[in-house]
């Protein structure tokens, strides 16, 4: 028996892979997990091992069995033991009292999912459009529903210019068509498919990060699986770098594909070197990520990248309902001089069929033709497919969420609402991102995360910065500043993508960035922070830092008044009319009434009054009306103190953040 991983034998054997990892622990085989790969005498020896405890099972029952023959139970004794087996489930039930008869304890747990229903349809009412839309459009893994299927994993190649992803892209789908009918691809629409051992695989065309990360930035994460292609002659470029950064931010699985091998200057080693300082470390090197020698141009190697992206895809457990309601996320789109608005779509879930009214962002109309990646026309596409819709009243972005709609004016009536709304700010995919707007904008959770994008003239600075940035998020417990990409040069288009897909803010030292990127910072809301000066940089953090702390209050004495005259009034009751000997007053405050020393009262002032108005707060040495709406045993001469909670002021951490970079320590 050949070599084979975990993943692959459980599946042959009909088994979960734990099921196997655990049998390879009993012969002392530790640290397995389902992509490790067995050697033949491993594969051997567990295969008998379990064929082993299979036999030894099978003889065990037939032996219980033989030894003691069923006996027939009466009926009512068998309703009587499932109905205790019914009561013993419902106690085992979190929040299920103990004690209750059973028909009790069904009416509680009942009585309590109704109402955990209950808040949950209230919280899907109270979330936003856009969120839910969002929600429907990303990749689906893990459990799945009774109607779900298989569905093909969507690819995106990555990596620098020139290291060959446009041919391998051309390659594989030159080979598809070869493989298929006669004919070939008529029109491109974004997207490729290709079947490898009958599962089917689809590639994103649309080259580069900067797009597969524009459509991160609006909400559609597409992409299940990301490979990086680097050429074993020109090994990790900036670009490289920056692609790995893209993917790490997506949280997509990374297969590096090492292009190339075939020419007389391949350094395969040198290139698995490079990518260790950026935390790729291959599989055999014990770390995640799975190394793929190829050559785009010859065809080497691509059938073992095919089957290693089947076999990441089976690990991530991707599925798709094909029952589900109808969702789409546009791929690309253009405007055809014969057909008129054209956009390529990813189906996530559900089908679309000609005839069907859809919504892509602002834009709606009427099916009118598909067409699949070859160009032939079809009626129906079903999930996990890219197809070619005509039929828009106008182009959509890359990126827009698709959905259906009963009919051509409730199209049109959620389109107008969707320009209307973004026209205003509403259903922006990212929301804006500035350093004195974080607080409102990051407040989730207990440690809230700080993203930044890093770019410097030198790569001493951004040591220098990283290394200070890294002490304050220590100090910060509150705060957790994650540094999503840093580079050195000027800001980049890129830099804003990736800024607008990680919702951060993008910090420059001693660098520029042109009106492009500027113009491109404003479309996206990503604030742009250019310093010459390092201890700035750190200074304006740390303040922002300070501003996404959750506020600490204390209970301070703010005032105390004397009761000089009581008034009846009918409506409320009795109100104590006082003098403020100090501080002051306020509503709402919490007050302690005390009489000869002792409290005789302590709760909330309720209302506050000079002369006829209604009034927040009154200071000394003031007049004014205290009415409590718990309290009506006032005395002349009781003295009210009041007390607030108060802000108190964020300390600054103690260190000095003016340090100095190599090049400022030699002036």
């Amino acid at each position: 028996m050949a070599s084979t991983r975990v993943f692959q034998l459980a599946t042959k054997l009909g088994l979960r892979s734990e099921a196997l990892i655990a049998a390879l622990e009993q012969m002392g085989v530790t640290g397995a997990n389902p992509a490790t790969t067995l050697d033949e005498t491993t594969t051997t020896a567990v295969v008998q091992l379990l064929a082993e405890q299979a036999t030894r099972a099978r003889e065990e029952a037939e032996a219980r069995a033989a030894a003691e023959p069923p006996a027939e139970e009466p009926a009512e004794v068998a309703l009587a033991g499932e109905a205790v087996e019914a009561e013993e489930e419902i106690r085992s039930v979190p929040g299920a009292r103990r004690g209750l008869e059973p028909v009790v304890g069904l009416n509680e747990l009942e009585r309590h999912i109704h109402e955990l229903e209950q808040t949950e349809e209230a919280e899907r009412h109270k979330a936003p459009v856009a969120e839910t839309l969002r929600e429907e459009a990303r990749r689906r893994r893990g459990p799945r529903p009774a109607t779900a299927v298989d569905g093909a994993p969507i690819v995106t190649i990555l990596g620098h210019v020139d290291h060959g992803k446009t041919t391998l892209l051309d390659t594989l789908r030159n080979t598809a068509v070869a493989a298929g009918e006669h004919g070939g691809i008529t029109q491109h629409i974004g997207a490729s498919e290709l079947e490898r051992a009958g599962k089917r695989i689809v590639f994103i065309d649309t080259p580069g990060h900067k797009a597969f990360t524009a459509m991160r930035a609006r909400g559609a994460e597409v992409t299940d699986i990301a490979v990086l292609i680097v050429a074993a002659n020109d090994g990790v470029m900036p670009q490289t770098v920056e692609a790995i950064q893209h993917a790490r931010a997506a949280h997509v699985p990374l297969i590096v594909a090492i292009n190339k091998v075939d020419l007389p200057n391949a350094n395969v080693e040198r290139v698995k070197q490079q990518l260790l300082e950026h935390e790729v470390v291959p599989e055999e090197w014990g770390g995640q990520e799975i190394f793929v020698e190829i050559s785009a141009l010859t065809g080497q190697g691509l059938d073992q990248l095919l089957d290693t992206i089947l076999l990441v895809a089976e690990l991530e457990e991707l599925w798709v309902d094909p029952e589900a309601e109808f969702t789409g996320v546009v791929i690309e789109s253009s405007l055809d001089p014969t057909q008129g608005a054209l956009a390529s779509i990813l189906v996530r879930s559900g089908s679309i069929k000609v005839g069907d009214v859809v919504v892509a962002g602002g834009a709606y109309g009427r099916v009118r033709r598909l067409r699949d990646w070859r160009g032939k026309s079809v009626k129906e596409m079903g999930p996990g497919r890219p197809v070619a819709v005509i039929g828009l009243s106008d182009v959509p972005r890359a990126g827009e969420i698709v959905r259906t709609a009963k009919d051509p004016k409730a199209a049109r009536q959620m389109a107008e609402e969707f320009q209307e709304a973004e026209r205003l700010g509403e259903l922006r995919g990212v929301a804006e991102v500035q350093l004195q707007e974080l607080y409102r904008g990051l407040h989730r959770g207990e440690v809230k995360p700080l993203n930044l994008v890093i770019k410097g003239d030198v790569s001493g600075t951004i040591q220098a910065l990283e290394t200070s940035l890294m002490q304050l998020s220590e100090e910060l417990e509150e705060v957790e500043i994650n540094l999503v990409s840093t580079g050195v040069g000027d800001v980049t288009e890129s830099d804003i993508m990736l800024a607008s897909a990680s919702q951060a803010i993008v910090i420059g030292y001693n660098v520029e960035a042109d009106e492009q990127v500027m113009r491109a910072a404003a479309d996206e809301h990503i604030e742009v922070r250019l310093y010459s000066v390092i201890y700035e940089i750190l200074e304006d953090i740390q303040k922002a830092a300070l501003g996404m702390l959750e506020p600490i209050y204390e209970e301070q004495f703010i005032g105390r008044a004397q009761v000089l005259q009581l008034f009846k009034i009918s409506r409320w009751g009795v109100v104590a009319g006082c003098r403020i000997t100090d501080g002051r007053l306020q509503r709402g405050a919490r007050i302690e009434v005390k009489r000869d020393g002792e409290i005789v009262f302590d709760g909330q002032l309720t209302s506050l009054r000079r002369l006829k108005d209604e009034v927040s707060t009154a200071e000394a040495p003031n007049e004014c009306g205290v009415y409590a709406a718990n309290f009506r045993g006032w005395a002349e001469g009781d003295v009210i103190e009041a007390y607030a909670q108060v802000e108190i002021e964020r300390k600054r951490p103690t260190t000095d953040w003016r340090v100095s970079t190599p090049e400022e320590s030699r002036t």
